[in-house]
């Protein structure tokens, strides 16, 4: 077999599976106690939100990821969900562990509610019934549920190198079931390498903490134990039951036969380790006999404390060569080895620190021996297929060469000196700490424009399936319930007009529609680049005693523009103009409107944020340059280029080298202690400002003006620039200088100062993808 995929497959196409996480996560409130509060509502309806929705508890977070290709992109994503849901949930915490934080009584954990629907009333009743048969505190026991498949083509390739007397569906239902009776025999590996639930809070069930030998500040646990989900402690059926993998209509029969003695209510409640998945999962049993395996879910995998996704990447690289080496490896013919298995996984979980033995084939193997036997296979393979994952399966050799470099065991010597909650609550505080300080980042969309990416993360919350089209342009499709929409640069979008865009890209054009429209605007004149340099002195003449503005006719991001709030020498003037000619033939020479610049982002009828941007700056310390000064403000994790970050690197260009000739200053100026220069007129956050945001301060008036505008141009979408004597509008003076047809919206989200606004949100409510709530 292994020469079959070594021959017809790359190590791409080996290594690009479909892989997916389902994660489970207790919120806590601050002192480590379950949380009773509701699920929160922004995520909609728990049965409707593919991403994010809860367990057997409405305190018990789900996370789930879409099938993806490999493991980094599932890390990514399953990153981003923890950190779009902890920041979601107040001063709550998601415990960072498979036991559970400190629990009331059965009685006083909260079961998921549901909307009241056919789907509602089934999912709470199972609920109900699981209480009932298994108790509420191993319910919340929480884990890492593991969901794969092969690329088909490996499936494919082997079928063709086989003697084909089966068909397809059936050679590839045997793979599968091959790979699911593999992991049933060498699931004890993965639950020595990957558990982390050592220790038991007191508050768990009575009976269990009894039988625990040794007690720690608020804990209890038992010589060499090192998986309590996976042991003593983890929810099982109450009897042993044993599905018959021969064949998928053996294993059909087996779960109905379940069934039909009582020993489970339906095939969900089967609590195997391994289960087999279908086409359609609503009806399990006839879709696995119709249509065959889909994917494999395995489900032996606790919750690594130590990473804030639940596991870490490196073991979800080790588990994508693990899936290979279980197509691979050959069967005994042994007929016991599920009793075995559930002995050797029982012996791991209650004494995987000691160097214990287990049963391969009905005799005794040692630990330490037998894995590192499997290993040395799994690095064959590595070799073997190319596949680079040397790294991955080292870190892992180290856990069996050295117990105390397991998760259990780092866990285990955390909260032997520092107690259960108090290390734990470390932990998910500094996790959601760290979900706080990169609350703008969307790991695996790291190519996109951080304003489309504040549009995915919403769309995620609102359980939107995303599909990013083409990166470098920024655009993306959305699809829910057959509502399907695209988006480019986040704003760009099916409710604004192409005419609407070309007004507002047009400033002649612009201004000619906003006066028309009663709106005020500032006065000016247009020069051409055909004009000849008598004229072009003739016309600003008329300027050189007044505060100007000269900017290009089509621009954005404040490219191309020029300001000068004092009178300015007819040679920077010209100079001025040259500038602006390099983004357009056709340029505007403006009166200067007073006051401050406001950007209002207007969404349908409504403003939204509004941001003072203030210029691009610097603060001297008596010591450093311009030069020097801007190079340190600089270094802010905030400031980056292209539009990934919420603020942008300021350069020096012939702009603010241009601004600052005006002040008699260059950029080897040495400020002094506190004073503050500005670096250029225009505030624009592209080049280098900082933003403020005014919404809640500047007066209704001005918002209504605002409104008007945008829709002066038929514009749904529009970022209205405003100059403002007075936000209080005692003083109605305004000017509007310009309309956006893209505007940033990631500036208002993360503003330098003040409140963040919610754009994006507002952007899908008026494309109408609503919260769902059932």
């Amino acid at each position: 077999m292994i020469n079959t995929i070594k021959i017809n497959l790359t190590t791409e196409e080996i290594l690009t599976q479909h892989i997916g996480v389902e994660r489970e996560g207790l919120r806590c409130d601050v002192e480590g106690n379950l949380a009773t509060t509701k699920h929160p509502d922004v995520f909609g309806g728990k049965l409707l939100n593919p991403y994010i929705t809860t367990d057997f508890s409405e305190s018990q977070l789900e996370f789930i990821t879409p099938a993806l290709k490999n493991a980094t992109q599932v890390y990514d994503f399953l990153e981003n969900l923890y950190n779009i849901a902890v920041l979601e949930i107040g001063d709550e915490y998601i415990w960072p562990q498979s036991m559970p934080c400190t629990l009331p009584d059965d009685a006083q954990i909260p079961i998921a509610t549901f909307c009241h629907t056919e789907k509602g009333a089934q999912a709470y009743c199972y609920r109900m019934h699981l209480l009932q048969k298994y108790g509420g505190k191993k319910q919340v026991v929480s884990g890492i549920h593991y969901n794969f498949s092969f690329n088909e083509k490996i499936i494919d390739e082997l079928y063709k190198a086989s003697s084909k007397d089966t068909e397809y569906k059936e050679f590839r239902n045997d793979c599968y079931l091959k790979v699911a009776r593999n992991y049933l025999r060498y699931r004890w590996l993965i639950i020595y390498l990957l558990g982390g639930s050592s220790v038991v809070h007191k508050t768990y069930e009575k009976e269990v903490i009894d039988r625990l030998e040794n007690e720690y500040i608020d804990s209890c646990s038992s010589k060499g134990a090192l998986s309590y989900r996976n042991g003593e402690c983890g929810y099982a059926n109450k009897n042993d039951l044993y599905p018959d993998y021969t064949n998928i209509t053996a294993y059909v029969e087996s779960i109905n036969n379940f069934v039909i003695e009582n020993k489970i209510e339906s095939p969900k409640e089967l609590y195997a380790q391994v289960r087999i998945k279908a086409y359609n999962n609503d009806d399990l049993l006839t879709s696995l006999k119709e249509d065959g395996i889909n994917y494999l879910e395995f489900r032996s995998i606790d919750i690594n404390p130590f990473d804030k996704a639940g596991i870490k990447k490196i073991d979800l690289e080790f588990l994508s060569i693990f899936n290979i080496f279980l197509l691979l490896k050959e069967e005994s013919n042994y007929k016991n080895f599920q009793k075995d298995s559930n002995k050797n996984q029982f012996t791991i979980a209650q004494h995987g620190f000691l160097d214990t033995f287990l049963l391969m084939d009905g005799k005794e193997v040692k630990k330490s021996d037998w894995a590192k036997e499997i290993l040395l296979e799994i690095k064959n393979i590595n070799e073997t297929l190319n596949l680079e994952l040397n790294d991955s399966i080292e870190y892992q050799l180290k856990k069996i060469e050295d117990p105390k470099k397991t998760y259990a065991h780092k866990i285990f010597s955390k909260v032997r000196e520092n107690g259960y909650i108090n290390t734990h609550l470390e932990l998910a505080k500094a996790y959601k700490q760290d979900a706080y300080n990169n609350r703008y980042l969307l790991k695996g969309f790291e190519n996109l424009e951080l304003s489309t990416q504040q549009i995915i993360k919403e769309s995620i919350k609102r359980g939107i399936n995303i599909n990013v089209i083409d990166p470098l342009d920024n655009f993306i499709r959305l699809e829910q319930n057959g509502h399907i929409e695209y988006i480019k640069q986040a704003t760009k979008t099916s409710k604004d007009t192409y005419i609407s865009m070309l007004i507002m890209e047009n400033k002649l054009v612009t201004k000619k529609v906003l006066s028309d429209n009663n709106i005020n605007v500032p006065k000016g004149d247009e020069i051409t680049a055909v004009v000849d340099i008598a004229n072009k002195k003739s016309i600003l003449n008329k300027y050189q005693e007044r505060a100007v503005v000269i900017k290009p006719k089509s621009t954005n991001f404040g490219l191309g523009i020029s300001i000068f709030k004092e009178p300015a020498s007819m040679e920077d003037l010209l100079g001025a103009t040259e500038i602006a000619f390099k983004y357009d033939d056709t340029i505007l020479v403006e009166e200067f409107a007073k006051g401050n610049e406001y950007r209002f982002i207007v969404i349908g009828d409504k403003v939204i944020g509004i941001l003072n941007r203030v210029p691009a700056n610097v603060i001297g310390n008596g010591n450093l340059s311009i030069r020097e000064l801007v190079e340190i403000k600089n270094q802010d994790p905030l400031r980056g280029k292209g539009y990934k970050t919420p603020l942008e690197k300021i350069y020096l260009d012939e702009n603010s080298a241009l601004f600052l000739k005006q002040q008699s200053l260059n950029f080897d100026y040495i400020p002094k202690l506190n004073e503050i220069v500005y670096l250029r007129e225009n505030s624009n956050i592209s080049t280098g400002g900082d933003s403020i945001d005014y919404t809640d301060d500047i007066a209704p008036y001005f918002k209504e003006i605002a409104v008007r505008a945008a829709h002066s141009a038929g514009a749904n979408i529009c970022g209205v620039d405003m100059m403002i004597e007075d936000i209080t509008a005692h003083n109605k003076n305004y000017s509007i200088i310009e309309l956006n047809f893209n505007p940033a919206i990631h500036i208002h989200h993360y503003p330098y100062k003040g409140k963040g606004r919610n754009i994006a949100s507002a952007v899908l409510d008026l494309l109408e993808y609503k919260i769902q709530s059932c």
